[in-house]
């Protein structure tokens, strides 16, 4: 029998991203987004709450683009898949953590970061799913890969590549 792992995340981000380069020049971006369920209680009639917090990390082009375009606040889709990662303190006592990675990405709620608006987007926004083989291009000698690949989405008039 076949399994699925897949996570669909429409929320908002908690704090402006987290990115960084690991050694080897990939880039690596966190995020927190918060999704929101409401509902009637039983109990009193009365309107209840409940926010959800989930770690997103994006990686490659994927992770340079959320790092740039992403802000606190901003409404976000998301799609990825759940991984859990053992890492040890500095006790050396072993930890889990359990966070999506992050597979597809799309703002939502206009250009400006606005409301999510009824429909979930303004229309003019498009998704970004990294292929596996597309790599950051790397300037000779450079540490960081350049913030714009060669060809494709580099050679669009505007400068959102999305």
């Amino acid at each position: 029998m076949a399994s699925i792992n897949k996570v669909i995340l429409i929320g908002n981000l908690g704090r402006d991203p987290e990115l960084r380069y690991t050694p080897s020049g990939s880039a690596v971006c966190n995020v927190s987004i918060a999704t929101t369920r409401n509902w009637k209680s039983k109990d009193s009639g009365e309107r209840v709450e409940e926010t959800e917090w989930h770690r997103v990390v994006f990686y490659d082009r994927l992770a340079e683009i959320a790092g740039e375009y992403l802000k606190k606040g901003r409404p976000v889709y998301v799609e990825g898949r759940l991984k859990t990662r053992k890492w040890q303190d500095k006790d050396g006592k072993d930890n889990y953590t359990t966070e999506i990675v992050a597979e597809q990405m799309q703002m939502l709620g206009g250009r400006e970061g606005g409301g999510m608006g009824g429909g979930g987007g303004s229309g003019d926004e498009e998704g970004y799913t990294p292929s596996r083989r597309e790599a950051p291009a790397k300037p000779a000698g450079a540490s960081k890969p350049a913030t714009k690949p060669t060809g494709g989405i580099a050679d669009m008039d505007d400068d959102i590549p999305f």
